[in-house]
Order: structure tokens, then sequence, then C-alpha cells
């Protein structure tokens, strides 16, 4: 083995690069982390006022409207730019230097802007025909389905500012800089809660329905997300004006990656298009008991799972480019392991504390005893899919590093087929809880097939750690649930009926969940606990 040169830098051997770079990882996700908490805080405070001040009929058509600009942002922002322009720009960064990496951001900017304008017009256009696809059932509700289609053509235009930003993030996370795009999201649900709060009377004396105020509050959150960011995108050099090169060597890779993401999630966003009509299908509430179960659920995903996977997907695309296979697996398990500690803790807690929480976050206005029911249960469903989504997660950003999109739209199509089964034979009997079971359970087959089909790919999958984590983790949730169970049920007998004991036992049983779950993780000597502490504190010492 050659030696080094006098005074060259020295080469910091595998494993402690490897172990610094994991441990980078936990700081980085503690950012996102805090800025998704403030964001899905927010976001809480949202689906508060909007439960308490809108009826049913008008949050079911928010709900879908809403609905058909985010699916199609999910799919052209965050799910092609941090699944196929992430790795590329990260790459040529690693490969030819950071100016390269700003040339080619400038060209995929100018590519960006492009589509979501296209696709930006032709939504407002085509409203009528995407509230028939995503909510058919509605044409069977006077005024429904219009109101729908006016609410769907004033929210499109959202795609456009939020497409924008997700391009914004995948920079500045490539340049290890998340505090900006962590905690510039909160705006969005910011601009929400004034427009709920100040604009529904002021639209109704102009012959307007009062959830209009919705749509323009998605308007100006989009544009407030993109504004965020430019301080940051302009430190960092990204702030140029775009270029239209589709001969760019970056831009057709990111085209060649990009096509067969956009199958794959495309694919397995038609689950929300079936879920949507599926339910439009059924009584009034649905749209909004489904919706609002969904976004209770992306509550602990998007805290610390999303954050888990957004600060792993850069470290993994640059252990890819370096071809250190083995480092990879380790990454992987490491990111895994933080992400079933969260994910397996929230399943078990959501699940059993379903009703207490729902009564606590909602019970109030226009959302009553049969809504928080309806609710809990639809919670209770698609929680037991919520561990399932955050390893699959983790499975995907391995894929998307190694550069295989085959593989992730091959499991997507058999995802939308169990969803397809179980969506048809469960929705008779059991409503919009059928359809949630419905999501639970093909969330489960995606995470299935992609951890099989990821066996040879890389040279450890380090499973056996990776179990011995969730046993502890599920043995520390269990106690946790147990005790914040017997809690509720001590302080519903204790405090009388009014509205202190609704909110009451949800509000002790989350307190004795949460510090019962950290405690109980202690006493199994978690590893996942102490990674998250050590990291959280050399955050604070900085």
């Amino acid at each position: 083995m050659a030696a080094q040169a006098p005074g060259a830098p020295q080469t910091p051997p595998a494993g402690n690069a490897g172990d610094a770079e994991r441990r980078a990882i936990t700081g980085r996700a503690g950012i996102v982390a805090a800025g998704t908490l403030g964001s899905r805080l927010l976001g809480l405070v949202r689906d508060q006022v909007l439960a308490a001040v809108f009826s049913r009929a008008a949050t079911d058509a928010f709900f879908v409207a809403f609905t058909i600009p985010n699916v199609l942002r999910q799919l052209l922002a965050e799910g092609a730019v941090q699944n196929a322009v992430l790795p590329v720009l990260a790459s040529t960064r690693e490969r030819e230097g950071p100016d390269a990496a700003r040339a080619l951001f400038a060209r995929l900017r100018g590519l960006s802007l492009t589509v979501l304008m296209v696709v930006s017009v032709l939504g407002v256009v085509g409203a009528p025909a995407l509230v028939d696809l995503f909510a058919s059932g509605f044409r069977s509700q006077p005024g429904q389905f219009e109101r729908t289609v006016e609410l769907t053509r004033w929210v499109f235009p959202y795609i456009f500012f939020m497409g924008t930003a997700a391009l914004g993030v995948a920079a500045l996370n490539v340049e290890k800089r998340f505090v900006v795009s962590s905690f510039a999201p909160g705006l969005l649900n910011v601009a929400f809660i004034a427009a709920a709060l100040t604009l529904p009377s002021w639209l109704a004396a102009r012959g307007h329905h009062p959830i209009l105020a919705m749509a323009i509050g998605a308007l100006i959150g989009g544009v407030l997300q993109v504004i965020a960011q430019w301080p940051s995108l302009r430190n960092t050099g990204y702030l140029t004006l775009p270029r239209l090169d589709f001969s760019h060597p970056g831009v057709k890779e990111t085209l060649r990656r990009m096509g067969p993401v956009l199958l794959g999630l495309g694919v397995y966003y038609v689950d929300v298009v079936l879920a949507r009509r599926f339910l439009s299908e059924l009584d009034e509430g649905a749209q909004s008991y489904f919706g609002w179960a969904l976004r209770l659920c992306d509550f602990p995903q998007g805290i610390f799972v999303m954050a888990v996977s957004s600060a792993t997907l850069p470290s993994l695309s640059l252990l890819v480019a370096r071809g250190d296979l083995e480092e990879v697996g380790r990454t992987f398990a490491y990111g895994l392991r933080l992400s079933l500690f969260v994910g397996l803790g929230a399943t078990v807690g959501v699940v059993a504390l379903s009703e207490p929480l729902v009564a606590l976050i909602f019970q109030r206005g226009h959302f009553d005893a049969t809504a928080t029911r309806e609710t809990a249960n639809a919670l209770m469903a698609q929680g037991l899919g919520i561990w399932c989504v955050a390893a699959t997660r983790q499975l995907a950003a391995v894929y998307f590093a190694l550069g295989d999109t085959r593989t992730p739209v091959l499991v997507a199509a058999c995802d939308l087929l169990v969803f397809v089964v179980l969506a048809l034979s469960l929705r008779g009997p059991l409503g919009h809880v059928g359809v949630s079971l419905a999501v639970a359970g093909a969330a489960f087959a995606q995470m299935l097939l992609l951890g099989l089909l990821l066996r040879g790919r890389l040279p450890r999958l380090h499973a056996l750690e990776i179990a011995v984590s969730s046993v502890k983790t599920l043995l520390a949730a269990g106690l946790a649930a147990g005790a914040a169970l017997g809690a509720a049920h001590l302080v519903s007998r204790a405090v009388p009926s009014g509205t202190l004991s609704t909110l009451a036992p949800g509000g002790v049983a989350a307190a004795v969940f949460g510090l019962g779950f950290l405690l109980a993780a202690r006493l199994v000597r978690s590893r996942e606990l102490e990674a998250l502490r050590e990291g959280f504190s050399r955050r604070v010492k900085r």
C-alpha cells in the first residue's frame, strides 16, 4: 500500500467516515424534524379551524379539490424532484464540483417552470373532467359537483408555486442546507389559518361560498414558500436565471430517471384517485373523515420519518457515486431503524388512542361526537399502516440512490392491485373504514415487496439488527399504550361531563404515551433513542 505524501490530507478510514456520515444524518434529520414539527402543529390548527368553521359538505368539496393538485404536486414536484433530480444533482456536485451542479440546476429550473406552467393551465381548463375522475359521486349531491369544480380551478395554480419550491428544496438539501426547506412549509398552514378566520364572511357577502377562503389560502401559502427560499438559494449560488437546454447530460439523465419515477408514483397515486371516487359514492362526510384520519397519520410520518428520508437520500446518493455499497447498506439500516422507532411507536399509539385523540383535536363547532367516532374508526384503520410507510420511504430511497427506477414501478403496480381488491371487498360492509383498511393493506404489500427484492442488491441488509430494534420498540410502545389507556379511563370517570370531559382524556393519554414510550425505550436499551438523544445534544451545543 502506497504511503501518503508528507503534508497530504489524511483520508479517514471508511468506517470512521461512515460513522460520521450517519451521525450527520441524525443531526440533519433533527433540523428537518423540528421544522416539520412546527409545520404539522400548524397543520393541526388548520384542520381544527377547517373542521369547526365549515360544514361537512363544504369540507368534503375542499378535500377533493385540494387533493387533485396536491397529487400532482407530490407526483411532479416532491416525487420526481426528490427521487430523480436530487440524486443526479448530488452526483454532479460530487464528481464535477459545485459550479457544474449550479449550471445543471439552472437548466432543471427552466424545464421545471415550463412543465409546471403547462400543467397549471391544463388543470384550470380541465377542472370539470378532473372532478369527475376523482369524485363522480358528487353529481348526485345538489350543488356539490359545481362547488368542487370552482374550488379546483381556484386552487390548481398552487402546484406551480409548490413545484418551484420543491426544486429549491432539492438544491438546498444537496448543499446540506435543511433549515429553510424544513421551516418554510409552515407558511402554507399560516396562510390557510389566516384565510379561514378572516375571509369566509367577506366572501359570503360578495356572493361566493365561504370555503373559497381555503383555496385563496393555498395560493398565498405557495407564494410565501417560494419567496422564503430566495436568500438561501442566493447564498449557495443557485438563485440564477433558468435556462432551457435539453441537451445537457445532467438534464438527459434526470429525464431518464424521471420517466420511470413518474410512472411508478403515478401508479401509486391512482390509489388516491380511486379512494376519492369510492368515498364520493358513500354518505356525506366520508371524504372528510378519511381526509382527517390521513392527516393525523401523516403527522408522525412527517415529523421524523420524512425527515430521516430527506436527510438520508443525499448521503446514499453520494455513497453510491463513490461505489461504497457496504456503507450504503449500513447507512440504509441505520435510517430504517430510526424510521421504525418512530413508525412502530406511532402505529401502536394511534391505533390504541384513536378516539380520545380525535376528540381532543377536533370535537368542537361543526365537528360533533358522530364525526369523532367516524374519524377515529378511519384513523385506527389507516394507523395500522404507518410503520409500513416509514419502512417504504427508506427502502425506496435506496433504489433511487442506486439508479433503479424499474423495481419501484413494478412494486407500485402490485400495490395498486392490492388496494383495488381490498377496497372493493371492504367498502360495502365497512364504508369509508374499508377504504382506509385498503390503504394500510396496500402499504404493507409495497413494503414487503420492496424489502424482498432488495436482497442481493447490497452486500448486507443488516436484517437481524433491524428486527431486534423493532422488537424493542414494539415492547416499549405496548407498555406505553397500556399506561395511556388506563390513564384516559381514570380521567374520563373523574371529570364531569362537559367540554373538559371531551378534551382531558385525550390530552392525558397523549402525554402519558409520549413519556411512557421514551422511558420504556430507555429501559429496553433502545439504540435509536440514544442516537436521537446524542444528535439532539450535539445540535443544542452548537
